[in-house]
């Protein structure tokens, strides 16, 4: 067995290769679809070429991974998935891990994962230009000290994002959610005073934001769970293979239509059903957590024991 130090090395490595070569025919790709913009038929042979390299860039970090890891995953609820319907994904979120924990569990099974991303973002070396490449939703956010500053501004980044998320529509697509709007500490948990057990508070205006800007578009939301039965991983001790057991949870759920065309911001008693609808989504994926901690957590400390 490789000494752990070394296991990680060689995946970040192997990592950072693997983006550079998928990104050189990404970047073709999109080039390409500039070139052809007037022919929509050409362009879409473009878009579907560009979320290929991607999907294989995926599958490629994945085998690398299995090759230099021994962690044991446990993954329910990809039966019922179709490749060819648009979602929206929720999930829990612990650490930068669960990004590549939902590429490996999702990819090819439902449409090519999108983020919401800042827009500030697009400037990130090689993947900037990526995400630009693959339709992912930028978004320009206001401040709510600029909003009192300039009330004109309210809506624009709503009506900035259905614009650019009109591009995606007539293409399946799966767009990504972290209701909890960052990753869970116990001192973020300890400050928030959140009444879950596992779970920071759900940040419903974001995700109003997202079914605001898409929401007729969705057949229905996947709520995926990630446990660490051992402990939450840092996406450094990931890299170096000490994450034994990783246990997903992928269940499909209605968007209620009501949810989709409600006003957030601006119809009060909408929001309070809103926030009660996601309230209940974070009961039963709170008590879900708690289940799959008390039945994974024996097993998966005899393997780290015995790694």
């Amino acid at each position: 067995m490789l000494p752990r130090p070394l296991v990680g090395a060689l995946a970040a490595v192997f990592a950072l290769l693997n983006t550079l070569f998928w990104a050189v025919p990404l970047y073709l790709a999109a080039f390409a679809r500039i070139v052809v913009f007037p022919f929509a038929t050409l362009r879409d042979s473009c878009n579907r070429a560009a979320t290929r390299f991607a999907e294989a860039w995926i599958t490629t970090n994945n085998v690398a991974l299995d090759l230099l890891h021994s962690t044991k995953w446990i993954v329910r609820g990809l039966d019922r998935l179709d490749p060819g319907a648009s979602y929206l994904v929720n999930s829990n979120h612990q650490s930068w891990t669960d990004i590549v924990v939902l590429q490996r569990v999702l990819n090819r099974r439902v449409p090519f994962l999108r983020f919401f991303i800042k827009q500030e973002l697009i400037w990130v070396p090689v993947l900037g230009i990526a995400w630009w490449a693959l339709h992912f939703p930028f978004m320009k956010r206001y401040s709510a000290e600029k909003l009192a500053r300039h009330p004109e501004l309210r809506g624009k980044d709503l009506e900035t994002t259905r614009r650019i998320c009109a591009r995606l529509r007539g293409t399946p697509v799966s767009i990504m959610n972290f209701l909890e709007g960052t990753r869970f500490t116990q001192s973020k948990h300890d400050a928030q005073k959140s009444p879950y057990r596992h779970l920071l508070r759900p940040k419903s205006g974001g995700f109003a934001f997202v079914l605001g800007a898409m929401g007729d578009q969705f057949k229905s939301m996947l709520d995926v769970t990630i446990v660490y039965p051992l402990a939450r991983p840092t996406f450094g001790s990931f890299l170096n293979g000490r994450v034994p057991l990783v246990v997903v949870d992928v269940r499909e759920r209605a968007i209620p239509a009501e949810m989709r065309l409600g006003d957030y911001a601006g119809d009060p008693a909408f929001r309070l059903r809103f926030q009660k609808w996601v309230g209940e989504i974070w009961d039963d994926k709170d008590a879900l957590i708690e289940r799959l901690l008390n039945e994974h957590a024996g097993a998966s400390l005899a393997k780290a024991v015995n790694a």
